[in-house]
């Protein structure tokens, strides 16, 4: 048994289990990712509804798309438009329409986060992280195994 004392000054004890899970686990929602056709329209229609400009647009040319990126409260949206025909976002709104794509969970070690995941029976579409977007290095987890949802996993590279 472990005591942690927590910034608040609090105590709580922990298994080598439990301390292993609050170590490597996702830390919050990082973003919501929207497939869109038009990146320009879906700025408007986002600013509209969010009552705010979007802060960063991006091109992200290993994966063939424009991101566009907005910030209320504590909670972000990246819209993402495809820049071709084959890339994973044309085929996702080829195939299924606009709307959500996936849900990013920022981690602080995603090498050990796909790691614990992996171990834990998930498939992970790119075991070795990769740039994406907004400074970050991402991974994916496979929709058949997370009730069709396509997981992403987020974490800020370091200066």
């Amino acid at each position: 048994m472990l005591i942690i004392k927590l910034a608040d000054g609090s105590r709580n004890n922990h298994t080598g289990l439990d301390l292993f899970f609050y170590i490597y686990s996702m830390n919050k929602i990082e973003h919501i990712g929207i497939a869109v056709k038009d990146l320009e329209a879906a700025n408007q229609v986002y600013a509209a509804l969010l009552g705010v400009a979007h802060y960063k647009t991006e091109t992200v040319e290993s994966e063939g798309v424009n991101t566009s990126f907005f910030k209320a409260g504590p909670n972000k949206i990246e819209l993402l438009e495809a820049t071709n025909p084959e890339s994973t976002i044309a085929k996702f709104i080829a195939k299924k329409g606009e709307g959500v794509h996936h849900i990013a969970f920022a981690v602080s070690d995603i090498h050990s986060e796909i790691a614990r995941l992996k171990t834990a029976g998930f498939v992970v579409l790119n075991p070795i992280p990769k740039k994406g977007a907004d400074n970050k290095l991402v991974a994916f987890l496979h929709p058949k195994a997370t009730n069709g949802v396509l997981i992403e996993l987020c974490q800020e590279i370091e200066a």
